[in-house]
């Protein structure tokens, strides 16, 4: 790979993965906003608490062996399948020992968050991970062997299954037991389809190697150490609040910190497509391709997620009233300064300091952050009420984001000028920022006396249009980009024309 295709070679898988899951993030992000009109407070709050745990628990139960694919599978491609028999053996057993400490261990959990209701779907949940756990090799493999419309297939039909097997079983009984029966249907069926396909895959391959093994636990471990502890002080904040609040006060809080999927396919499948470059590039020693994957990464993602932050912010108000109702409206403030953490997920750092085996620095890492969090949190909830659990984590993601950086900069031999698209970050964030005031503008002269629906459209549709001709004109795009950016644009025009003039 060279320099002039490094970018391009990242470029065009990532969007395929990204388009193939749109589907899929329009329906995962449905399922919170069926739910929250069918459960009152307690139940949505619990139905939250749930998957909080499942959250936690199939990031760490994962031991890193998973996501280490990503590192053994393009350089030993004879191997391929002894890794993958090895993760799955370990996903196994990992995945039973979760499902019998639920099960064991119902009630302390449940006492842990506050809520005697999730002792009864505990065993269910721990048997949702086991299935969740084995199938998540799928398309982690799809991705490794260069199989990216394959890869974003399985996700996009992921994501419409598991929305549908969880959203009508409670449209037609409004009870969670029958959410997390769908939700179990759909986990066994993505164990099937992995099966199925590994086996198409690798076949006979598929057998222990002791050497693999070790080789591969010696990479992982760690890496599953830091995980662990990213994990655990990523969602601290959501266990503080449950545990110093009641479950419906954590249901406000939850909605509050609304994930929205499009951020996370775009930071992974971009994510996923660089460290598989980055690694090929550093193998064959090609230091210039691996720093201009790292940088035309940041570059792009930021060209997404700068206006993405911008136009949640402007729109808070009405968005969270039309997705969740007025029930949900003090969730507002929270959903504000949660969306500003978004801007830290353009930095992919861990995507990089894992390329250079860089595992023991995360466990660092994640420990730091971990520490700010767990020693600040109960004064910034003094403080700052429930607002305040997002601001301390903001606070030590900032940090750790910071230590990353400066880990990068001597893995890399990068001088600090070369160490992110400065002048870029910049303009793009300039940007957003400037299409925010006619679309600010639009909100007071139209806030009283029109629909929130109108509100939330019409400032969404000027910010988007304002940001576009901005991008268009200073924006720090490549001509082939900015061009594709317009045909994007006009295609649906032209083509409407066309229509209208036959």
């Amino acid at each position: 790979m060279n320099k002039v295709t490094a970018p391009q070679a990242l470029f065009r898988p990532a969007l395929v993965l990204m388009a193939g899951r749109f589907l899929g993030f329009v329906a995962a992000f449905a399922i919170p906003v069926v739910l929250a009109r069918v459960f009152n407070l307690q139940e949505f709050g619990t139905y939250k608490q749930l998957f909080l745990i499942v959250a936690t628990l199939y990031g760490i139960a994962q031991c890193g062996m998973a996501e280490s694919l990503y590192y053994f599978l393009p350089q030993e491609s004879q191997r391929n399948g002894s890794y993958v028999f090895n993760t799955l053996v370990v996903l196994g057993s990992t995945g039973l020992l979760v499902l019998l400490m639920l099960w064991l261990w119902r009630e302390e959990v449940a006492n842990l968050l506050n809520n005697p209701q999730l002792a009864a779907y505990l065993p269910m949940i721990g048997l949702y991970l086991l299935f969740t756990l084995l199938a998540v090799v799928l398309e982690i493999v799809m991705t490794v062997r260069r199989q990216h419309l394959a890869a974003s297939c399985s996700y996009a039909m992921s994501d419409l299954v598991r929305a549908v097997l969880l959203v009508l079983p409670v449209l037609w009984f409004a009870d969670l037991y029958w959410l997390l029966a769908g939700a179990l249907v759909f986990a066994l069926l993505r164990v099937m389809a992995m099966r199925v396909y590994v086996m198409r895959q690798f076949g006979d391959q598929l057998h222990a190697d002791a050497a693999t093994l070790k080789k591969h636990l010696g990479y992982a471990i760690p890496f599953g150490l830091a995980g662990l502890i990213e994990i655990v002080q990523t969602n601290f904040h959501l266990y503080a609040v449950s545990w110093f609040f009641d479950t419906a006060t954590f249901a406000i809080y939850a909605v509050g910190c609304l994930q929205i999927p499009l951020v996370d396919f775009l930071m992974s499948s971009t994510c996923n497509v660089m460290m598989v470059n980055m690694r090929e590039s550093s193998l064959a020693g090609d230091h210039d391709a691996v720093k201009a994957i790292w940088l035309d990464s940041i570059r792009k993602l930021a060209l997404v997620f700068c206006p993405l932050v911008g136009v949640l912010l402007v729109t808070a108000q009405q968005l969270i009233v039309l997705l969740f109702t007025d029930t949900y409206s003090a969730s507002v403030p929270i959903f504000m300064v949660w969306t500003v953490s978004m801007l830290f997920a353009t930095l992919l750092t861990d995507g990089a300091l894992r390329v250079f085996a860089q595992t023991r620095f995360l466990i660092l890492q994640n420990l730091v952050r971990l520490a700010l969090i767990a020693g600040l949190i109960q004064w910034f909830l003094q403080q700052y009420q429930l607002t305040g659990a997002i601001l301390v984590t903001l606070i030590a993601t900032a940090v750790s984001k910071a230590m990353a950086l400066a880990r990068i900069k001597v893995v890399m031999a990068l001088p600090f000028h070369s160490l992110l698209p400065w002048k870029q970050l910049a303009q793009t964030l300039l940007l957003a920022t400037l299409a925010m005031l006619p679309a600010l503008l639009f909100k007071i002269l139209f806030v009283d006396g029109v629909s929130g629906l109108f509100l939330l459209i019409g400032t969404g549709t000027i910010y988007t249009l304002s940001y576009y001709l901005l991008l268009q004109w200073f924006g720090p795009m490549q001509d082939d980009e900015r061009y594709m950016l317009s045909q994007w644009v006009l295609t649906p025009f032209l083509r409407l024309t066309a229509r209208i003039k036959f």
